[in-house]
């Protein structure tokens, strides 16, 4: 996947000792994004705005805050997540890279 015309933030988010990693662009109608990497392991992150999380590659597994259950996607999925939520993403194996788009 490609983004033209961006305004791309060259600073890295870095989470969980650096086994999340993650970059945010603008573009140009003023939404943003983030599009990262995330090693083997399981992450809990917390939501403001809602968001879609792309899988474009890898492998994961997800429990959306007040779920019961853990849903698996794959590169070309995604799930969404409510504003002011959460979720807890697990990797199993491998690197599973996302991107995110806050819908807010």
């Amino acid at each position: 996947m490609e983004f033209t015309n961006v305004t791309a933030t060259a600073k890295a988010n870095i989470y969980f000792d650096g086994k999340v990693v993650s970059h945010g662009i603008t573009l140009p109608d003023g939404s943003k994004k983030s599009f990262g990497l995330i090693y083997p392991g399981s992450y809990h992150f917390g939501t403001a705005a809602a968001e879609r999380m792309e899988v474009i590659d890898g492998v994961c597994s997800v429990i959306l805050d007040g779920e019961e259950g853990q849903a698996g996607y794959s590169s070309g999925e995604h799930f969404d997540v409510d504003g002011d939520s959460g979720f807890t993403i697990t990797v199993a194996e491998g690197i599973c890279q996302y991107i995110c788009s806050y819908l807010d």
